[in-house]
């Protein structure tokens, strides 16, 4: 971008598993390791003077509090599960943040960084509070998965077939501190937020703002916070390097583009799984339905390229 060009925005929604690899140990080390690896197509979109807000997912870090939870209920109180997602927001953003620093400095890039803990807006009456169907955590061993399920915790299947323990995920309604992420973002900084979907909160009509016991899906909030900003592009970036049309079959074909309508058919079609595909296509169609120029769907490390289309999976308005 040359200097005397408007400056674009730019929402990216990033996995928790681009953290937290399938397979391996989630050691702090390990997280560490790979956030420095995660951030290095940010560091390139900085360096073409995009404004940037963060979004991270939790899925596999906030299933891990939910054990150091279960482990040590008889030494101190356990927390609630919208408790743990700001704690995870916390010290996910604290990683992603002082990575990006590191990444910019190095890049010769003078660029603010900062987290912040961001409030989701929810129903409290939304059906989705009882019916729990988000993955959070590794993958089960069947005697684990079986243990936790007679103690009445909820057990299914991801969108990879691996068992997970699941959480209540409601619909994302609106972001509490929008406004300020908005000011940073337009000022230059690099915002880090709503960090797993954010905790999930209602505006009691006596208490105020009160907690949900659920956690919210990054990719819907991260749309919504898109919407804010008025961003001009939001960005899911995942583990695959697009939407494919026959998923799990032996010949699965990505598909390079698609108009809004095309998305909501092929969602609507049951193809895409619940807790993975899914919420990311019908999010990145939402953004464009509500007047974002495109949304794009495309792996981590393809992240520029993506956002220049030679790559990924790019949704956009009808004709």
């Amino acid at each position: 971008m040359s200097p005397t060009s408007i400056p674009r925005t730019a929402v990216l929604a990033l996995g928790g598993n681009a953290l937290a690899r399938s397979g391996e140990r989630a050691t702090i080390t390990n997280q560490f390791r790979h956030a420095r690896e995660s951030v290095a197509p940010i560091v390139e979109l900085a360096r073409d003077g995009w404004r940037i807000a963060i979004v991270h997912g939790n899925g596999p870090q906030v299933g891990d509090e939910l054990v150091r939870n279960e482990r040590a209920r008889g030494v101190v109180e356990p927390l609630p599960l919208g408790v743990l997602v700001a704690a995870t927001a916390g010290w996910i953003g604290y990683m992603l943040q002082q990575s990006l620093q590191n990444g910019l400095r190095r890049a010769g890039l003078a660029r603010e960084v900062v987290t912040l803990v961001t409030q989701t807006v929810v129903d409290p009456a939304d059906p989705a509070l009882a019916r729990p169907t988000k993955p959070v955590g590794h993958p089960l061993p069947p005697a684990e998965a079986a243990a936790l399920e007679a103690r009445g915790a909820a057990i299914g299947r991801d969108g990879k077939g691996q068992v997970r323990r699941l959480a209540s995920s409601p619909v994302p309604l609106g972001i509490v501190e929008a406004a300020q992420v908005r000011r940073l973002v337009e000022a230059g900084t690099i915002v880090i937020a709503a960090g797993g979907g954010g905790p999930p909160v209602f505006d009691d009509p006596v208490l105020g703002w009160e907690g949900v016991d659920a956690v919210v899906d990054k990719d819907r909030t991260a749309a919504i916070l898109a919407h804010a900003l008025g961003a001009d592009v939001f960005v899911v970036l995942t583990d695959v390097d697009a939407v494919y049309r026959g998923w799990g079959t032996p010949a699965p074909v990505p598909i390079k583009q698609l108009t809004v309508t095309e998305a909501d058919r092929l969602v609507s079609s049951g193809v895409l799984d619940e807790g993975g595909m899914r919420p990311k296509v019908q999010a990145a169609a939402a953004f464009v339905r509500g007047g974002g120029e495109r949304a794009v769907i495309a792996r981590l490390s393809d992240g520029p390229a993506a956002l220049r289309g030679t790559t990924g999976t790019t949704i956009t308005r009808d004709a």
